[in-house]
């Protein structure tokens, strides 16, 4: 066994926790900006050089990206969710979305067992919301709509990791349903039966309802 002495963590180390855990808690969401290297360094009682070093470093873990003369934002909540945006930059509408059919289909079994009052009134708003932004002829309020309504019903799942994995891959569900939304102007994708069958509890139904609509979007894509 070897064992050496304990250090403690330096200023730079302790400013990088910070950092990553106000990203974790979503006090800076995916896309926004963090506060400017002055508000930083004054809230945290450190030095600019050990902020932008710590900044610099979540940066190289795919946490922050930095953008000339504009400041510094959020790409992904965890090395890890950074490691998937940045595989996914170059991956293929058609696999991504064959990704997405992965997790929804789980995620629509798991809520249709474990829903709450509360989840399926959600559920329920976020799917007038996508009805009201498609009839609009509104794009990218329909596309924001349609992420919330998949969002609400993984979160109905209370499943903590599968949340987290889900949103972390948000971003690029956003530009995959913009994608998918401009191949379907005309022909809109039922997720009605989505929300009924959670909110009857009817776990098949669920699985049977994410099955058909994302064949649909997969096979419009295709085509």
């Amino acid at each position: 066994m070897t064992l050496r002495t304990a250090r403690r963590s330096s200023l730079v180390e302790q400013v990088i926790e910070q950092l990553r855990a106000e990203i974790a808690a979503g006090a800076w969401p995916v896309g926004g900006k963090i506060p400017p290297e002055p508000v930083l360094s004054e809230t945290l009682g450190v030095g600019r050089n050990t902020v932008r070093e710590a900044v610099r470093a979540l940066c190289h873990a795919g946490l922050l990206e930095g953008r000339q003369g504009d400041g510094t934002y959020v790409t992904a909540t965890s090395e890890l969710s950074g490691a998937v945006r940045r595989r996914l930059e170059t991956a293929e509408l058609i696999e991504i979305l064959e990704v997405r059919r992965g997790l929804e289909v789980e995620a629509a079994r798991l809520a249709a067992l474990r829903r709450t009052p509360a989840d399926v009134e959600a559920i329920g708003a976020a799917l007038a919301a996508r009805d009201a932004a498609f009839a609009a002829g509104d794009h990218d309020g329909f596309v924001e709509a349609d992420l919330r309504f998949h969002t609400t019903v993984v979160e109905a799942t209370h499943n903590r990791v599968l949340t987290d994995l889900y949103r972390d891959f948000s971003a690029v569900l956003r530009a995959s349903i913009g994608a998918a939304g401009s191949l379907l102007a005309h022909a809109d994708v039922p997720h009605g039966p989505i929300a009924a069958a959670v909110r009857a509890g009817d776990a098949d139904a669920a699985v049977a309802a994410t099955h058909a609509c994302l064949d649909q979007i997969l096979r419009s894509t295709r085509a």
